[in-house]
């Protein structure tokens, strides 16, 4: 008589460990979206310059397009370590890594030979543009001594403004103690304004604060 064939046994499968309460597995995203200055020129300046410049549609209002951040180091031909301070301390004020610009030309006198590096510098558009304009104008530009406001007559005759600042101190992510050598730097604000009044009247409504 044949014996009756064991049936294989089943071990159940472990049962997964409980979630820990109150924390998420995984963090959420960080949402996306219009930065604070943005906001503001999408909510408050396109109606104020639609009704000042008597335009028909939105889309002809003046905007921001970029900001180019350009710092030249002319006595980084004799000592590079304050060409390689520049570039860190630029991508620390914008949050975006600079690129080094070359010399276009030998100068015999200055000792400058052509291709070699003088200088970095920052393009920014989207929303990195609108996170650092609102820096510089509500932090930045106050922490000048006896500020009383820029020059409204740095406009270049198409809308665009260009800013010369002397020191990089004025920007507070910069600690002062890790500074190799003090600069300047030139802030350019591109626009899409056909005229200088156009983009003085953009800038104004942003909050760039002009002297008087």
């Amino acid at each position: 008589m044949a014996k009756p064939e064991k049936k294989p046994v089943v071990k159940p499968e472990p049962k997964p460990a409980a979630k820990p309460e109150g924390k998420p597995v995984k963090a959420a995203p960080e949402p996306k979206g219009p930065v604070r200055l943005q906001e503001h020129y999408q909510k408050k300046v396109v109606p104020a310059l639609m009704k000042e410049f008597s335009y028909g549609n939105r889309m002809q209002v003046p905007r921001l397009e970029c900001i180019v951040l350009n710092v030249g180091m002319g006595e980084a031909t004799q000592n590079v370590k304050l060409l390689d301070s520049a570039v860190k301390e630029l991508g620390t004020i914008t949050g975006q890594r600079p690129v080094v610009t070359k010399a276009r030309k030998a100068i015999a006198n200055f000792k400058l030979r052509k291709g070699l590096p003088i200088g970095a510098k920052v393009t920014l558009r989207g929303r990195r543009m609108y996170e650092f304009l609102d820096r510089l104008i509500t932090v930045a530009l106050p922490r000048i001594r006896d500020f009383k406001g820029v020059s409204p007559k740095s406009f270049d005759g198409r809308g665009n403004y260009t800013l010369g600042l002397k020191e990089q101190l004025i920007f507070p992510e910069i600690k002062y103690d890790a500074v190799e050598s003090i600069h300047g730097m030139d802030i350019t604000i591109v626009t899409t304004a056909a005229t200088n009044d156009e983009g003085k009247a953009l800038l104004k409504h942003l909050g760039v604060p002009y002297r008087t």
